[in-house]
């Protein structure tokens, strides 16, 4: 088998949504650093800063914060070009380090006024919200429920606030988390054994599964290593999936660089200490 640092990978599935791939001669704790870096370590942009002018709605200011904070905005094009604020050099804000968005909507009729991310209005056109996209993107397709409701407002309400969406991570904070959802699985008939099934023919069968029809699961692999991960990674639309997995990969690899500098340090000073 070959080393560790030889994988080989093979995209199985690529949409606007996910992506599916299969990595193969890599070990199991590799696999799951990219998982963690997937949802952790690749930065995008939220809304990280809120003033809240005027609030007559039924949800306190604090709440309203967090729901919009949450919203997903798009960052594919210029996430990579803008700077950390604490590495910014400006007293507050500036278009270096963040994109200022508004919102402002009093609701005038007897009806039910919904307040939604479409209502969140941003100084700059590459950072939106992700359901904004899809109304501007394709207008056809695109429907009302898409977006994402914040509050409802009745007659004489009103709802007034100014935000910075900022640069992050997900360690961070969840919500410059880049994907709805990361997976893979290394053992898709189960011959490692490492799940026990009470009753094998009710579990349901892995997409990736390579026994007979009338089988529950594999001849038990005593032996067995993880040696092929198939990974699906969904993204929450603020980046596009293969950005995702470009990012992560960069992430890491600088991490093992750095570590393998630190380490060359660490070694030379010892050799220094002993001479």
């Amino acid at each position: 088998m070959p080393y560790a640092n030889q994988p080989t990978v093979k995209i199985t599935e690529l949409t606007d949504e996910n992506v599916k791939f299969v990595i193969e001669n890599t070990d199991l704790a590799v696999a799951n650093s990219l998982r963690r870096v997937f949802m952790s370590e690749v930065p995008t942009i939220a809304i990280d800063w809120i003033q809240i002018d005027a609030n007559s709605s039924v949800l306190h200011d604090e709440f309203i914060a967090h729901r919009v904070g949450l919203i997903p905005l798009t960052s594919d094009d210029i996430v990579d070009k803008m700077q950390y604020s604490r590495d910014c050099q400006c007293d507050d804000f500036c278009p270096e380090c963040s994109v200022e968005l508004t919102l402002d909507v009093r609701c005038t009729e007897d009806q039910t006024r919904h307040v939604t991310s479409r209502d969140l209005l941003s100084n700059n056109p590459r950072v939106i919200p992700v359901t904004s996209r899809s109304r501007d993107n394709d207008p056809n397709d695109y429907v009302e429920q898409d977006d994402i409701l914040l509050v409802k407002l009745r007659k004489g309400q009103e709802l007034r606030l100014r935000a910075y969406a900022k640069k992050g991570f997900g360690k961070e904070h969840a919500k410059w988390n880049p994907t709805a959802g990361v997976s893979f699985e290394y053992d898709p008939d189960n011959a490692l054994r490492h799940t026990v099934y009470p009753r094998p023919e009710e579990w349901p069968k892995s997409e990736y599964t390579e026994i007979e029809e009338d089988e529950f699961q594999a001849p038990y692999d005593p032996n067995g290593k993880p040696e092929r991960f198939f990974f699906n990674v969904e993204s929450c639309g603020s980046l596009r999936p293969e950005t995702i997995v470009m990012s992560a990969l960069a992430v890491l690899k600088k991490k093992l660089s750095d570590l393998q500098t630190q380490l060359s340090h660490e070694i030379q000073s010892d050799v220094l200490t002993i001479n």
